[in-house]
């Protein structure tokens, strides 16, 4: 008989460890110093990597206290059948905040640095630590940043982006599912964004804290991981595997924070340039609103839902 109601205790109980072992950790950054040096090996960092790994945690935790085993844990790679899925999940979400920060300049041209002071400080930096000049010009810089980016932080940052996605879209999303993949996908990304306040308070998402904006700044963000959980959340359905879905978070987190080289001025952080603003995550946007109402995986007739019966990878958009 197939599921129509939520498993309330699971979901209690993974809610509980991941939201208690983050906030935890966000404390003891708090307590040692904030986010200000998030430099490879200083306390900041090691406590922010276990941070980013609580909801994986969680979901070993929920599974072994509950005896609920592995079935449908979504581990599976199946890059064969899903190849497409993977080459979206690489390089789209990237594409598309690019985009975003060239609309917000366009928009904001005034906060646009044109003497490129940031990367100048970075190229001179390089060229005192190696003792020769670097032979690229600031456009040519920001032009291998972004290739780079690209090509390269989906693996980077995959191992991060796993302890995220093995919790909130190969666990939880399935515990909501019941309801139908629409209301899942926005509690999810509702939970999702309040998982995340602790560390926009301390002034972590990609530089910005929303300076002068202290409750709006917060739904903003919210904002933000409704439209990139719905992407992922496809993703994730599309291919009956978390792998897509980490691969895009990296690209997302390598991407988002390459704005904060260009910029000068005091910018409005509501709206961008970084990807978190309302006008830089316009493109995604976008291409989250036409997924969620047009692509079968979120049809409301799709609201009874069974683990081991999800969509398979085939069909509409």
């Amino acid at each position: 008989m197939i599921k129509t109601k939520i498993d309330s205790r699971r979901i209690t109980l993974f809610l509980l460890f991941s939201f208690g072992i983050t906030w935890a950790f966000a404390l003891a950054i708090h307590f040692t110093g904030g986010l200000a040096d998030l430099s490879l090996g200083t306390t900041a960092w090691f406590l922010m990597v276990f941070a980013m790994f609580s909801p994986a945690l969680a979901n070993v935790l929920t599974r072994w206290i509950t005896k609920e085993g592995w079935k449908d844990s979504y581990l599976k790679v199946r890059l064969k059948q899903n190849r497409r899925y993977w080459l979206i999940a690489w390089v789209v979400a990237p594409i598309l905040l690019l985009v975003g920060t060239g609309i917000y300049f366009v928009i904001f041209p005034h906060n646009f640095d044109t003497s490129y002071a940031a990367i100048n400080k970075v190229l001179a930096q390089t060229a005192q630590r190696t003792g020769k000049p670097i032979p690229v010009s600031p456009q040519l810089f920001i032009l291998i940043q972004a290739i780079q980016v690209i090509l390269l932080a989906p693996i980077l940052n995959s191992i991060a982006t796993f302890g995220e996605e093995f919790g909130w879209r190969a666990y939880l999303l399935q515990k909501f599912m019941p309801l139908g993949a629409r209301k899942a996908t926005l509690i999810i990304g509702l939970i999702w964004g309040i998982w995340h306040w602790p560390f926009i308070y301390m002034g972590y998402e990609y530089g910005f804290d929303y300076p002068g904006f202290p409750w709006l700044g917060y739904l903003v963000f919210l904002w933000f991981t409704f439209i990139v959980s719905i992407f992922l959340v496809w993703l994730t359905l599309k291919t009956k595997s978390v792998w897509p879905a980490v691969i895009s978070h990296a690209a997302v987190n390598g991407m988002a924070p390459l704005a904060l080289l260009l910029v000068k001025g005091q910018p409005n952080s509501l709206l961008g340039p970084g990807a978190v603003g309302l006008l830089a995550s316009l493109p995604f946007a976008i291409l989250a609103l036409i997924l969620f109402l047009r692509s079968d995986v979120f049809s409301p007739t799709e609201s009874l839902y069974q683990p081991s019966e999800l969509l398979s990878a085939g069909g509409k958009a």
